[in-house]
Formats: structure tokens, sequence, C-alpha cells
């Protein structure tokens, strides 16, 4: 286990679980030392999350992160030590919020035309204002077409059945799936500007999943300002830790650590759970000097 987790979400994101006094109080039993919340789009929870902190004598970063697109890949940015009041991140949020609620119906509409059955209902009783996500129609057709053997590898015992809801939107849902549907995200530019017009520093977030190990596409992220790399991930494999730890050095970038910590949609995922060699306090430097002064 780690004291260090610079990545994690509360229920002010579409698919986080707890509140962000909650989660605060899970990094304490966890012995998560250093924490960064960091919301979908959103710092509503920062505050809330840094107060709660402050009083079980833990520290709580502030941070997000933003949807964004480069060289039509999409990517997420993750901003440490931002100003969650500046303007441009509720701006943001509301833009993303539209579009996913307008995106929703969309989902359950591909679903349904793959042979993926549940009550529509149902998928939109777990919905946050309208919002409908991938892992919320995995968790509906889980329970109600376990004898589907498009699920089969999502039921207990199955091969993707560790972290079934999000897998299921990995496989389903993300960007080249079956049941894609885009959204208009800011460019990897933009959303560098803003984290920086915030005072923070811009990391990419488990560049696995995006990123693939492309280390042209990398190199070409890298030169538009982004100042780090989450190569400990709980997405990543050995190997992809190893290679993007690698790439960090070659390409002058700070190194980031976090679990991805969301509630039930990843159950196999906990807080300070994501190792990093015993390297915590290096870690934690190096992104602090890149804190523009």
């Amino acid at each position: 286990m780690s004291w260090l987790d610079l990545h994690m979400h509360s229920n002010q994101s579409d698919d986080g679980e707890y509140t962000p006094e909650e989660l605060m109080e899970l990094c304490v039993q966890n012995g998560v030392r250093t924490a960064a919340v960091a919301d979908h789009n959103s710092t509503r929870a920062v505050q809330r999350a840094q107060t709660r902190a402050e009083a079980l004598g833990i520290t709580c970063i502030s941070g997000v992160e933003l949807d964004c697109t480069h060289q039509g890949v999409d990517l997420h940015l993750l901003g440490y030590w931002i100003d969650p009041m500046h303007p441009g991140f509720a701006a943001a949020e509301q833009d993303i919020w539209e579009q996913e609620q307008r995106a929703g119906s969309k989902r359950i509409e591909l679903a349904k035309a793959l042979g993926i059955q549940f009550k529509t209902c149902d998928a939109l009783l777990s919905a946050k204002q309208g919002v409908v996500t991938g892992e919320m129609i995995a968790e509906a057709a889980l329970e109600q077409d376990p004898e589907n053997p498009l699920l089969a590898p999502y039921q207990p015992g199955g091969a993707r059945s560790d972290n079934p809801f999000v897998n299921f939107y990995w496989d389903f849902f993300s960007q080249g799936k079956p049941a894609y549907v885009p959204i208009t995200f800011m460019s990897l530019k933009e959303a560098v500007e803003l984290v920086t017009a915030a005072g923070g520093v811009p990391v990419l977030a488990h560049p696995g999943n995006n990123v693939h190990e492309n280390a042209e596409l990398l190199a070409d992220i890298a030169a538009r300002g982004v100042k780090g790399l989450e190569a400990y991930s709980s997405y990543h494999s050995p190997e992809q830790t190893a290679f993007y730890l690698e790439q960090a050095a070659q390409l002058s970038l700070a190194v980031s650590c976090g679990s991805d910590f969301h509630g039930k949609i990843k159950p196999s995922i906990r807080l300070g759970g994501t190792e990093c060699g015993g390297h915590e306090a290096e870690l934690l430097r190096g992104l602090e000097c890149q804190i523009p002064r």
C-alpha cells in the first residue's frame, strides 16, 4: 500500500460513489496521507475534501481530471494544485454535462442494438442529473441479462470480472468501441492552458489506456505543455509502468501515482493500492517542482 494517492473521485463525478468527506475518511482508513481529489471536469468537491482532510490530519491536494482530445485521441488530463474557483472549470463542467445528458439515450440505444438487454428505467435510476454512463448500463444489464454470452467476461469468475462495470465501459463505450458516443471535448492545448492558468500542474492520466505505448504520440503530447505522467496507475501492467517510467525520464516529465478510485464501479481498486516502489516522497517533490512560480 502507498501513502500517496493522487487520483480519486468523489460523488461529484458522475461515476463516483462517496462524498468528498467520506473519501477523506476512507483515505485515513487505508493509510493514505497525501491525496488528490480529481473529479471528472469538476472542482466542486475540492474545498469540502480539503476541509475534512485538515480535520483528519492528512493533506488533500486540489485536483481535477479534464476530458480533452489530441490528434483524434480522447485523453484525460489531471491538474494538481489548481485554484478550484477558476471560472474555466465551471464552464467546462457545464458544457460536458449538457453533452453527456444528450449522449445517454444514444448509449442505451446502441447497447440494446448490440443485443444487451436491460430496462431503460433501471439505468436511468442510477443517473445523476440525467447522465447515463456505460457503467450504469453495465450494472443494469449484468443484473437483468445474466445468461447473455456478451456479458460472460464480466460475471463472477470471468476474465473481466475484477472491475466489471468499468471494464464493460472500456470494452463497449470508450473511443473506437461499438457503443461509443462522441463528445466534443476541449483540445489538449486548451486543457493544459486551463490547468496552468489556474496555477496547476498538468499531468497525463493513465496513458496506457489512451496512448497505448505510442512513443511518438506521447512525445507530441509532452510538447504541448504536459508536465507529468501517471506512470503508476491501477490500469497499468508492470510492463506498461516500466515503459512510462522510461518515457518520463526521456521526456523530462514528473511522475505521478494514482489508484483512480471510484467506489463500486471499480471494486478491486483500493485507495492507496497502487504501489510506487517506495518512491512516494520523490514523486511528490518532482511534481511540486512543476508548480508555476
